[in-house]
């Protein structure tokens, strides 16, 4: 919807009201608390809409309604208006508030004001001195290291190496499980850690697990690891619904020194077998069923038809719907094998913080997966993004549908655990009223979504009548949001703040995200992520910045190579690209033009492919099945001496300062949340239909904004013979797509073309198929 489709809020009428579907009486009520607003406020700033948002707007009002105030409020306002603002009092009592608050100026200086005002400074201060940060943050957490680290951030010389992010923690050991376990000031033994439902029990009360009850749990699974016989740093896979068996199965794994391999539920037996064989596990946990609603979906058949290694096996009803297959083990009798050391502790296995401790899967732009492990520091980037933007703390109550496959479901573990929360797990599908039953029943505090289940709820009303008023925060990730379906979402619990997320499974957490002490746009970023520094790159590959710095790094490193350097500058506020060879003209070029260079004025809106600064806690420095080097940092400029890492998304910095995603730069595509290369769909669809002769799959953002949609492009064999009819080709394309990569992709359009656009060298050029293909959809004739 657009803000010009609607009237200034001093110009909405009592009838206007009622034409909504409201009686006469409510709609004068509401007539009259609206004018008492404006005549204080004003008509069209920030402070109307908090408190129309705060003070008048109820979920139970048509949500027709709600669009009318907040586009009648900000008609003229432009690009991002805030649909959220931060209470300087209620920031205080926030984590970050909280330190700041009590120590601002030692961390800024004399420049601290108050922890909203110098909020940004502070994220700054997170990348300037990660050292002073992030030892602060782990204190904050009670992280506990049986060898302490020697220092927070090794560099490398010169940025050089393969692992140009340097060495975090160096010298550190460390369990991220045991530091789940333990008991320290924000937590006790009897403090519930765990909150659970099963699909269709909706009128049963929510169960709960303390951490007494879940360390005993983890324990007997790690002692019953051990029986298994297996070498400590073995991988052991996980292929289950996110429910609490997987939860203690994969605490159990890290605490007793063995590496989890992630594998979504979703996944045919082919990506299945792909991903056991890259990360060469030696078993793996799994259920016979999936159980959802009256449905039974095969699970442990798909474990048997990929040809895994032992399999715990867990019944979903109690019983077996089938026989296991020689070797393979029931949970039943899995247990047992540690009945004699059912009450006793394990002793958590410490390992170096470089160690791996899970194994996730990422897709690349070939066909194969990326095996991306996670380190022991990794678990900690993710409970920092949550302490720190979430605002996730003790007795908060953490709810996100998700799944140990993505990187989301070790995320929420870590995240409530390492903070002191409790995560709450709905054991069904997140789509209907029974979710939002839970998660009014579980009082969620902290609900993360992503924008098709969203999409889903406001089509079919579900969450109506449930009480979503104890929630402080929804976080969003995965996909493009959508500004109405963000706006009626805020609305069902009382305009609580949407924090977006973006970040990756490489990076173990978020690059860009939100913040309880920033205003909070719709469908849009407001910060880089704690200890992280974004650069948008141009046309010409240079990042657009807002300052330019000598810095004596770029000096040694112009020395020590003697040859073509790439180096920025910035002249009547373009971006130029020079390249300057004789070390003579280098070292002239660094010592007395650079300092001279007019600063880029602030906030400058553009767009251009996003890269991160090398240097990020927790985010990976290898790949099992590639070379990281080459996938993240070659051919990437040089930023004041260090080589930039590449993301591959499209990001926009707008004139307020906001951040907004437009979808992948290279050839992958996100889908539902998932992220999945072009050549897996391609190599799926090329050999559906014998009239095929290629094609060509893009993810295509709706105009309105939301969530990829699959569209597969198609060049017929003859050209002169393209089927009048294309939707039992797209049929044919669904049926084999979900069947061999996942169930939940759906292509969406299918449009035939006479050859597909490529360079010089014969590769497709899809970044020019999908914008030429956006302005067939602009025109409305796809």
């Amino acid at each position: 919807m657009a803000a010009y489709n609607y009237k200034p809020l001093h110009s909405i009428t009592v009838a206007d009201i009622q034409s909504l579907g409201l009686p006469l009486q409510v709609a004068d009520h509401l007539h009259e608390k609206l004018s008492d607003i404006l005549r204080i406020y004003g008509a069209d700033t920030p402070a109307t809409w908090h408190h129309i948002s705060t003070g008048l707007l109820q979920p139970d009002l048509p949500f027709s309604f709600h669009q009318m105030l907040y586009y009648g409020c900000y008609k003229d306002f432009g690009p991002d208006p805030p649909a959220w603002i931060p209470d300087p009092e209620a920031a205080k009592v926030t984590n970050v508030g909280r330190l700041l608050d009590n120590r601002g100026e030692e961390f800024l200086g004399s420049t601290y004001k108050d922890p909203v005002s110098s909020f940004s400074h502070f994220q700054e201060f997170s990348v300037s001195n990660p050292e002073v940060y992030w030892k602060t943050v782990l204190d904050e957490m009670s992280i506990s290291f049986s060898e302490p680290p020697e220092c927070i951030l090794r560099e490398n010389p010169h940025g050089e190496g393969s692992n140009p992010g340097g060495q975090w923690l160096p010298g550190g050991s460390v369990n991220p499980a045991k530091n789940c376990l333990s008991m320290n000031s924000k937590r006790g033994l009897d403090d519930i850690v765990i909150r659970w439902r099963d699909e269709g029990d909706d009128d049963v009360p929510v169960k709960r697990m303390t951490l007494k009850e879940l360390r005993k749990e983890v324990w007997l699974v790690a002692y019953a690891l051990d029986t298994l016989g297996l070498d400590r740093g073995s991988a052991i896979a996980i292929d289950m619904p996110m429910n609490v068996n997987s939860v203690v199965i994969y605490l159990a794994i890290v605490l007793a020194g063995y590496i989890v391999v992630s594998i979504a539920d979703s996944f045919a037996a082919v990506e299945i077998s792909t991903r056991l064989k890259i990360s060469d596990a030696k078993a793996i946990f799994t259920q016979d069923l999936i159980i959802r609603g009256d449905k039974s979906i095969p699970l442990y058949s798909r474990i048997k038809d990929a040809q895994a290694p032992t399999a715990i096996v867990i019944p979903a009803r109690g019983t077996f719907s089938m026989d296991l297959r020689d070797g393979d083990i029931s949970w039943h009798d899995f247990l047992e094998r540690a009945r004699n050391f059912r009450e006793d502790e394990f002793v958590a296995v410490e390992k170096p913080v470089e160690a791996f401790t899970n194994i996730l899967f990422s897709s690349g732009t070939t066909g194969e997966p990326k095996a991306i492990p996670w380190t022991n520091a990794s678990p900690f980037k993710a409970a920092a993004d949550a302490w720190c933007h979430m605002d996730i703390r003790g007795g908060d109550v953490v709810s996100w549908p998700t799944n140990l496959g993505w990187m989301m479901g070790p995320w929420l573990v870590y995240a409530s655990l390492l903070n002191g929360a409790s995560m709450a797990l709905y054991n069904g599908s997140p789509l209907g009223s029974g979710f939002a039953k839970f998660v009014q029943d579980a009082k969620v505090t902290m609900l993360g979504v992503i924008p098709s289940i969203v999409r889903t709820w406001k089509s079919t009303n579900c969450v109506a009548g449930y009480d979503w008023s104890a929630i402080r925060c929804f976080g969003s990730t995965g996909e493009a949001s959508n500004v109405d379906e963000y706006l009626w979402l805020m609305g069902r619990a009382l305009y609580k703040p949407v924090i977006e997320y973006c970040g990756g499974t490489e990076i173990g957490g978020g690059f860009v995200t939100g913040s309880f002490l920033q205003a909070q746009s719709l469908a849009a970023f407001s910060t880089p992520a704690m200890g992280c520094k974004l650069f948008i790159l141009g046309d010409d590959g240079c990042p657009i910045v807002s300052t330019i710095e000598p810095n004596i790094t770029m000096v040694e490193k112009i020395h020590h190579y003697h040859t073509v350097v790439r180096v920025t500058f910035v002249a009547s506020l373009h971006l130029k690209l020079f390249h300057v060879v004789e070390t003579p003209a280098l070292f002239f070029l660094a010592l007395h033009v650079i300092p001279y260079i007019v600063d880029k004025p602030q906030n400058v809106p553009g767009m251009g492919e996003l890269a991160l600064s090398p240097f990020m806690f927790g985010a990976s420095s290898t790949l099992l099945n590639a070379n990281h080097y080459d996938v993240y940092f070659r051919g990437m400029p040089y930023w004041n001496g260090q080589i930039l890492r590449r993301h591959g998304d499209v990001f926009e910095i707008t004139s307020r300062g906001f951040y907004r995603a437009h979808g992948r730069a290279d050839d992958t595509m996100n889908i539902g949340g998932i992220k999945v290369s072009s050549v897996e769909i391609e190599r799926i669809c090329n050999a559906v239909d014998s009239s095929v002769l290629e094609t060509a799959a893009i993810g295509l953002p709706p105009p309105e904004g939301g969530p990829e949609r699959l569209v597969i492009a198609v060049v017929f064999k003859d050209s002169h013979a393209i089927p009048s009819d294309l939707n039992q080709l797209m049929a044919s394309f669904n049926s084999a797509v979900q069947k061999k990569l996942n169930p939940l992709f759906r292509v969406t359009h299918i449009v035939p073309l006479p050859s597909l656009p490529r360079t010089a060298t014969n590769k497709v050029m899809r970044r020019v198929l999908r914008q030429q293909i956006a302005q067939l959809d602009q025109n409305s004739k796809l």
